[in-house]
Formats: C-alpha cells, structure tokens, sequence
C-alpha cells in the first residue's frame, strides 16, 4: 500500500460594477514547504444569443476564439504571478443552453491521452479539427504552465454492437482537458453525472482521472455536479488523491449549496486541496470560485448590480504540496543530497490583479482577510457541557416543518441570548449550543433544521443534513428561504449523529463571506461536532451536510 493510499484511509475519516468580494481565509500555522503556485479563473463567459440554432464549424469557431482569447490574457496574467497551473471553468469557451444537433459545430475529437501521446501545438496536422485544442495546447506551452479547460468532446461508437450508442452513431461528452507546461494533452475527462445537459452522453463507463505534475505530484479531476456523487470524486479519494481540480458551471442555492459554501465544505470535509473555477454569469446565479485547501482558501464571489458590467476574476495562491508519495519522493531525494529539480515556484504566490484582495497574500500562512476567525485554538471553546445525545433523544418543544431546498426539513427556533436544543428527522438527531449577539437591536429569526432522506429536486440523491440558519423573514414560513445578509454574531455548538462518515462542515457569513469553523470533531460512532466563536460578520448559516452515497 502506497503512503498516499494509506494517508486517504486516515483522512478520509472526517468526511464526514458589480460588487464583488474577494477574500483570502483561514489563517494558518507556519508557512508550508515545499509549495506551489495555483490560479483558477472565474469567467464571464461570452454566449451563444441563439444556442438551439446549429452553426457552421468556422461560426463556432469564431464564437469560441473571442473565449479563448480571454483565457489567453488571462494565462499570461497568472503566468506573471508565478502560477504553475491554471484552472477554467466549465463551458466557459463555447457556453450553454445548447441541442444535442445545435452543438455539433462545436465538436472536436479529443484523443486519449493513455493511448496517444500528442502535442497539439507542435503537432497540429496529426487530427483535423482541432482548433480549440491546438489554441489551449499553444497557451500553455507560450506560458510555461499546466492548463485545466472544459470543453465538448465527439467520440464514434458502434452503433450496432454498443448498448449505449445513439442512434446517431457518436457520443457528445462535456470533458476537461488538462495540458503539460510544454503543450502535451495529458489527461482528458468526461463528465458522469450531468446537470440537465440534453447535448451530453453519460460516459459508457466510469473514468477516474489524474495527472501528475513536476511541481507538486498527483492531482485529480471532476466537474460541477460530481462534486455532490460518490463517483468519480469519492473514488478519487479512496485512491488517496488530495489535490483536486473542480471545473464547475455552478449556479449559487441558498442557503446550503452556495458555490463558495460547498468548496469550502468539500476541502475541509474531504482534507483537500480544491482548485474551483466557476463561470460568471448573473442571470443564472453562477459566480463563487476560489483556491481551498485544508488550511487555507482565497475565493471571490460577485453581486449582480442591474447595469453594471459582468466582470472575470483572476485567483492566485501560493498553496502546500499535499500529495504524500511526491513529498516523500522529495524528502529522499533531498537526503540523498540531489538539488530542488523541476517545479520550482516563478513567484511568490501574488493575487490576481491589484488590490482587488481584501488581504494580503504571499507564503501559505500569512492569509489574512476580512471575516476570518483564524486557526484552531484561538478562541475560547464553548462550554463543554453540551449533554451527550441518547439513542432517542427528545426534540426540543414546537417543532415545525418548513421546506429548504425543496426538503421538508423539521425545524425548531433560536430563543433569548442562548440555549440548547435538539431537533430530529428521522434517525438523525441534531443538537446546538448557542450564544448570539443581535446588533443595534435587531430581532432577526433563526432556526435549527434537520433532515434525512432523498432529495429530489433538480438531482437525486440521499442526505442527512443538520443547519442552522437565518430565516428570511420573521414568519416560521420563511425558515429555509434563501438570505444573503445577517447582522446577528453567534457563537455554536453544532452536532449531528450521522449515519454516513462523509460529512461536509460550512459555515456561511454575511455578504457571502466564508469561515473556517474552530474545531470540527469526528468519532467513530457517527457523530460529528462543528464549533466556532467571534464572527466578525452575521451569521447566515452553519452546516453539517451529509452525503448517504450507499441510498442513493
């Protein structure tokens, strides 16, 4: 068993204008070493007016050169930062709302990398119609640096001999491409679990993707709604890959599905690395990328402001190294007296663009922004009386039922300063300790929900969750609705007996700004603890979000 292999085992326990805002999170201890330097870009993607309409190769292609053309000023920005590897988003060159017939111009046969070593940009004659290949391949071997892009992919099937052949005779997949810093394709990877995306093929077989880099070792792949499956990204896991690369065209559900929320929920549920680039785009709610790590994040999420101009964002971030083989690899090496060899940082981990940050960034370690609580044990706990949770405890007294996120969530409100209460569904069992500040005398609602079972709108899929939230209005109706503001400072206890160990811990402050709990707690008989004192923001929501992947 491989060290990274038994590492996952030990980590895997815990699974358990517009405005825009950008901020670096999460203080840390020490500055890590080795590093690297990592980029994600957030893009306002440039549409299609008329996507059920099929274009012509050479209008498609137009179309997604004025994209890409974005990606190329922005590849050169991050390569000036020192960035050795960049990450865009989902549909971020050719866009959405497409036909399985509309997009056809937009294909292009992408070789696999296991079985074909090719260089796009040095070998342009090897495959015809490769324009959007070649110009990404070129982009990264201009800029000296690994290269993450989305993209549709055409593969022929046999119609006759494969069960899952359309009736067209070719698959359609949404794929990643990732590229070497020479220009190579090194890794390709297609979708599995689609978000209503009728121009899409599932994949006839499950793909578990990684690719392996001078700078910083082994990383792994997955798209926008696979982050919420067991396959691929549970797999990865299992495999004992902590460094992720998450192309996602996301768009925001309050208040537990956030973008920002749930990479930061699956970095720190998961103990990874995640480098998460979203598209922008108002109408659809879709903005919130960042740079996660266990430790550590920048992230940046834009408010829409009627006639103010959509906008991309470029994130930069020196990051640890976590991938155990490649460390140990390195440790040896250094022992036997070699010298640092390829993946040498070319910068020292900038953000991306001029004061656009709210704090600085340099060396992992010295994040600081507004909104953080800082590392573990730098607050005082709360009490540690919070009383043990029988097998059958007793819900606190009037519970209701409201629905959140289209689940019927069982609910029970906040009273007085603080308290203690327990709510359950089900066989889960939530628990919460509490101290609340309003400030300037406000009487915002809050509330304690708990859920267990399918959900089923837009996806389906098993969940046992426990949050705690700001309700919209001052009517128990409107405990579950969505709300982005909150004036309240509370301090919690949050705990859950959970019938899954893949749990995800968020905690969502007001203005969309993302914490890092104090302490999060897991024990072997299901039961898992966040806790965390002195936001400097209100509360929006705290959340234990379980993923039953065995009901699904």
């Amino acid at each position: 068993m491989s060290l990274r292999v038994y590492l996952a085992v030990v980590v895997a326990v815990l699974h358990l204008s517009p405005v825009t805002l950008t901020r670096a999170g999460d203080r840390t201890e020490g500055t890590p070493s080795p590093s690297y330097v990592a980029a994600v870009y957030e893009h306002q993607v440039i549409l299609n007016p008329e996507p059920h309409v099929p274009l012509s190769r050479a209008a498609a292609l137009e179309h997604m050169m004025r994209n890409l053309k974005v990606y190329e000023e922005q590849a050169a920005r991050a390569a000036e930062q020192g960035a050795q590897i960049i990450v865009f988003p989902e549909d971020g060159i050719h866009g959405f709302n497409f036909s399985r017939l509309s997009i056809s111009g937009y294909l292009e046969t992408i070789p696999d990398p296991l079985t074909e070593d090719w260089n796009p940009c040095t070998q342009p004659d090897r495959h015809n119609n490769t324009e959007v290949l070649q110009s990404l391949s070129c982009m990264a071997r201009r800029h000296q640096l690994y290269l993450v892009a989305n993209m549709p992919d055409l593969q022929p099937c046999p119609l006759t001999s494969h069960p899952t052949c359309p009736p067209d005779g070719h698959w359609q997949f949404n794929t990643d491409v990732v590229f070497r810093s020479d220009g190579s394709l090194v890794a390709r990877y297609h979708k599995q679990n689609l978000f209503f995306e009728k121009e899409f093929d599932t994949p006839p077989r499950l793909e578990v993707v990684t690719f392996d880099t001078p700078f910083a070792g082994q990383f792994g792949v997955f798209t926008c709604f696979d982050i919420l499956f067991h396959d691929p990204t549970v797999r990865l896991l299992e495999k004992g890959i902590r460094q992720m690369i998450f192309p996602t065209a996301w768009m925001n559900l309050l208040p537990l599905l956030t973008a920002v929320q749930i990479q930061r929920a699956v970095s720190l549920g998961a103990n990874v690395t995640l480098l998460a680039a979203n598209l922008r785009h108002d109408s659809k709610a879709m903005t919130g990328s960042g740079i996660f790590t266990p430790s550590t994040s920048i992230y940046h999420h834009a408010f829409h402001h009627p006639g103010k101009l959509e906008e991309g964002k470029l994130l930069v971030l020196r990051i640890p190294v976590l991938d155990s083989d490649w460390l140990a690899t390195q440790k040896q090496a250094k022992r036997q007296g070699e010298t640092g060899g390829k993946g040498e940082a070319k910068g020292q981990g900038e953000t991306g663009g001029k004061g656009e940050a709210k704090g600085q960034i340099g060396e992992e370690g010295e994040a600081k922004g507004q909104g953080e609580t800082g590392g573990e044990g730098e607050v005082e706990p709360l009490s540690a009386s919070l009383p043990t949770l029988s097998p059958n405890p007793s819900p606190s007294p009037s519970h209701f039922i409201s629905s959140m996120m289209c689940d019927p969530f069982s609910f029970v409100l906040l009273h007085g300063s603080e308290g203690q209460l327990t709510v359950c569904d089900g066989p889960l069992c939530c628990h919460l300790q509490y101290r609340r500040s309003p400030q300037g005398g406000n009487t915002e609602l809050y509330a304690l929900g708990a859920f267990a079972g399918n959900h089923t709108a837009d996806g389906h899929f098993a969940i046992q969750v426990c949050a705690l939230v700001r309700c919209s209005g001052s009517e128990v109706s409107s405990c579950g609705k969505g709300v982005e503001e909150a004036e309240s400072r509370v301090d919690f206890r949050l705990e859950g007996k959970f019938g899954t160990r893949y749990v995800y811990p968020s905690l969502l402050g007001s203005g969309m700004v993302v914490d890092r709990p104090d302490r999060i707690e897991k024990t072997t008989d299901g039961r898992v603890t966040m806790e965390h004192s002195g936001m400097s923001v209100g509360l929006v929501t705290a959340c234990l979000y379980g993923r039953v992947y065995d009901q699904d």
